[in-house]
């Protein structure tokens, strides 16, 4: 019996392709150019399945597209927004994902723009690297000292909870919420608030860690965003749409929020362009697991997802509604 036939809808770090052409007859994306729906079926067509990125939006109609030879679809990503997993499912289509391996990578991520965004990083960069700098000023470059500050982390899963893990290293009183008490919290000395409203109410810092959905969607918004202290800073490592882009760039605007600190962004890549004219951010490009390490571990555990499923066992990290 030949090899289960994979469609790599985009390149991996190389020693993922290694792993994956030792394992799998590949047909690959060579030029990693974005697919259309009608690409899916055709590149897909005789294959077992799929190996794709967040890139790729696999709605009911793209799902319904694929030939019937499709078994599962494994993606490079914690994240399955993007997949219609009901649409999936419906077609008797296996999902899987990256849990865990890029927990502290995009922790880092988000401690880097939180003091980014804190003190003022990009915009003292662009400043000297423009012959901006002139005379040391006392006055000059002033942020927000992070030490000693109240950290407000919503979503206490696997990345919030390594957020939490090194705030306290900038003695941050830690509070948090979640659908339910974490456990592991305890540890941290961190405060449980059982609504997002009293959360809010006492972040100066606020770090969103919590997946997309249709009740996460545009949940910090202008009324939630007026709940926060005056001059207070927002990081989002999360997901882009869990923020309103309009709501909290008046609050930039006004002052109301002193800074933020973005990795990801709704519409990604083509950002609300007003950002960019804003000196009080601080902006990356959806960087937070992109380190060789956790890339390569990302792309091992989806290779060992599709390995298990072709061989009938277990999955380490299937998705199920």
């Amino acid at each position: 019996m030949g090899k289960p036939k994979i469609f790599a809808t985009r390149r991996f770090p190389a020693e993922v392709e290694k792993r994956l052409y030792a394992s799998y007859d590949v047909v690959m994306n060579d030029n990693d150019q974005p697919l259309d729906i009608s690409d899916y079926a055709r590149y897909a067509d005789g294959c077992d399945g799929l190996m794709i990125s967040p890139t790729e939006k696999m709605d009911r109609t793209a799902i319904n597209t694929l030939p019937e030879s499709i078994k599962i679809i494994s993606t490079f990503s914690v994240g399955y927004d993007h997949i219609d997993v009901a649409a999936a499912n419906a077609r008797d289509i296996t999902i899987s994902n990256t849990p865990d391996v890029l927990t502290d990578a995009t922790a880092d991520i988000a401690m880097l723009c939180m003091l980014g965004a804190a003190r003022q990083a990009q915009a003292s960069e662009k400043s000297l690297r423009e012959g901006g700098w002139g005379r040391w000023m006392p006055s000059g470059y002033l942020g927000t000292h992070m030490s000693g500050k109240r950290l407000g982390i919503l979503g206490m899963g696997n990345i919030g909870q390594a957020v939490a893990r090194r705030a306290k290293g900038f003695d941050m009183p830690i509070h948090y919420h979640n659908r339910r008490p974490v456990e592991e919290a305890n540890v941290l000395d961190a405060i449980y608030h059982d609504s997002i409203e009293s959360l809010l109410a006492v972040s100066d810092f606020l770090s969103i860690n919590c997946p997309l959905t249709d009740n996460t969607h545009h949940l910090i918004n202008k009324d939630r965003i007026n709940l926060m202290p005056d001059g207070a800073i927002l990081v989002n490592t999360a997901r882009g749409p869990v923020i309103k882009d309009i709501d909290v760039i008046a609050a930039l605007k006004t002052g109301k929020l002193a800074a933020a600190g973005l990795d990801v962004f709704e519409g990604e890549p083509n950002i609300n362009p007003e950002y960019l004219t804003l000196d009080n951010v601080f902006l990356v490009p959806h960087i937070g697991s992109a380190t060789y390490e956790t890339r390569n571990d990302m792309g091992f555990k989806c290779l060992d997802n599709l390995d298990a499923f072709f061989a009938g066992t277990k999955l380490p990290s299937q998705v199920s509604l």
